[in-house]
């Protein structure tokens, strides 16, 4: 995979502020990326968890203990599927 790469402007305390290392804050910010991205459609959570440089598992982990599904399938969504199934 070829990475892109991009650079941002932030206030020069914003380490300091955060209480976070440079690698933490970096990490931090794909994931928020990947998040958004994910739940607005955009990508795949597989694409977000390359955005995050995360393995799909470790994505998916990391979601969980945000509280964020990893499934947009409502109960409709399951039944129907069940029904298919059969």
């Amino acid at each position: 995979m070829t990475l892109q790469t991009i650079s941002i402007d932030l206030p020069s305390d914003i380490l300091l502020t955060l209480n976070e290392s440079e690698k933490e804050l970096k990490q931090r910010i794909k994931f928020s990326l990947a998040v958004q991205a994910y739940l607005q459609g955009k990508v795949t959570i597989g694409k977000a968890a390359q955005i995050a440089q995360l393995s799909r598992i470790e994505f998916e982990n990391n979601l969980s203990n945000h509280q964020i599904p990893i499934s947009s399938l409502d109960l409709d969504d399951v039944l129907e599927d069940i029904e298919k199934l059969k």
